[in-house]
C-alpha cells in the first residue's frame, strides 16, 4: 500500500513543518537500543523505579536514567509521583508490535526467498504471533515433526498440506484406530487438500481397512478441497506448524514442505487455528477425481 503524501504536511524549511513520517522515524530511533527495549519489557511486567530497573537489568543507574529520560520524552513511558515508571498507552501499543519486527529480523535469511504474499492481509498483520516459533529445516526433520503432531494429538488434528506422504497417512490411521478402540467420540481429524494433490497408491487400501467411509459418516473425519494451496498448516490441540511458499527462479511461488515454523506457544497456535478455520470456511466439497496417485 502506497503512502498518501497528498494528505500530509508539505516539506518546507520551516521548523514547524515536518516530514509526514518524522514521528514514526523518531519512534524507531528511540527503539534502536536493546537496553531501552529491555526497559520497556521490564516496565510492562510491573511498575519500577530507577533503582529496581538498574538491579533487575544489570545496568548502572546513570545508564538507566539516561534511557528513561529518552523513553519519557518520546511518550513511551511516564512517571508517577512516587518515582515509579509505567508504560503509556502509546508505549504498550508500540511494545505489542515488537514481536513482528523480532520475528522478521531473526528470520531475514529465510525471507530472502520466501514470502507472505498469499496470506490475507488480516493474517499478515498478525505475523508477530509467529515470533515464539522455531524454524525447522530439512525433509527428515519436517517429516518427524508432522508425525509427532499427528501422534500426540488428543482432541483433534487439522491439516492443510499440498501432498500426503504415506507415513503421514499411516500415522493418522494409527491415531484413528485408537479412537475407535477407546470409542473416543470427541476426536476429530479435519483436513484440506489441493484439488490435484498427490497421494500414494496405498492410501485407498489403508483407508478402506480403517473403515474410512464410516468415520466420514460419523463426523470423526471431515475433509474439503481448495483450488490453490500456497500456505500449509498442521496442528493438534497443543502443537502447530506453518509452511510458507518459496519464490522460485522463474518468480513463481510454491509451498515449501522442506521448512516449517513450529511452536507450542498459545498465540502461534491461535494464529494457525484461525488460518485453518478461515480456509475451511472458504473451501469446497471434497472430490477424489482430481487426486494424483504416485
Amino acid at each position: 500500500m502506497m503512502y498518501d503524501w497528498s494528505n500530509s504536511t508539505s516539506l518546507t524549511q520551516d521548523n514547524d513543518s515536518a516530514s509526514p513520517l518524522e514521528n514514526t522515524a523518531r519512534t524507531f530511533f528511540e527503539l534502536g537500543s536493546a537496553e531501552r527495549i529491555a526497559i520497556l519489557y521490564r516496565i510492562s511486567e510491573e511498575k519500577c523505579n530507577l533503582a529496581k530497573l538498574s538491579k533487575d537489568l544489570g545496568c548502572t543507574m546513570p545508564e538507566v536514567r539516561r534511557n528513561i529520560i529518552r523513553l519519557t520524552s518520546s511518550g513511551l513511558v511516564d512517571r508517577e509521583s512516587n518515582g515509579t515508571f509505567f508504560l503509556t498507552t502509546f508505549g504498550k501499543t508500540i511494545l505489542e508490535q515488537i514481536p513482528t519486527l523480532d520475528f522478521l529480523s531473526r528470520n531475514k535469511d529465510y525471507f530472502s526467498d520466501h514470502t507472505f504474499s498469499p496470506l490475507p492481509l488480516k493474517f499478515r498483520r498478525r505475523i508477530g504471533s509467529l515470533s515464539n516459533s522455531a524454524l525447522i529445516s530439512g525433509l527428515v526433520s519436517v517429516d518427524e515433526t508432522l508425525n509427532d503432531i499427528y501422534n500426540k494429538s488428543q482432541e483433534y488434528v487439522y491439516a492443510i498440506i499440498p501432498e500426503v506422504p504415506i507415513d503421514l497417512i499411516e500415522s493418522i490411521v494409527a491415531r484413528l484406530k485408537r479412537v475407535e478402540d477407546i470409542e473416543n467420540k470427541h476426536f476429530r481429524f479435519s483436513y484440506i487438500l489441493h484439488t490435484h494433490a498427490t497421494v500414494p497408491k496405498r492410501r485407498k487400501q489403508l483407508l478402506d481397512a480403517l473403515g474410512f467411509e464410516e468415520l466420514l459418516k460419523k463426523g470423526t473425519v471431515e475433509r474439503k478441497m481448495v483450488n490453490s494451496l500456497l500456505i500449509g498448516v498442521v496442528l493438534n490441540d497443543e502443537q502447530a506448524c506453518v509452511m510458507l511458499p518459496r519464490i522460485q527462479r522463474n518468480n513463481k511461488i510454491e509451498i515449501d514442505m522442506n521448512s516449517i515454523f513450529y511452536g507450542e506457544d498459545t498465540d502461534f497456535h491461535e494464529w494457525c487455528l484461525d488460518y485453518y478455520r478461515y480456509i475451511w470456511h472458504n473451501a469446497r466439497s471434497f472430490d477424489e477425481k482430481g487426486l494424483v496417485e504416485i
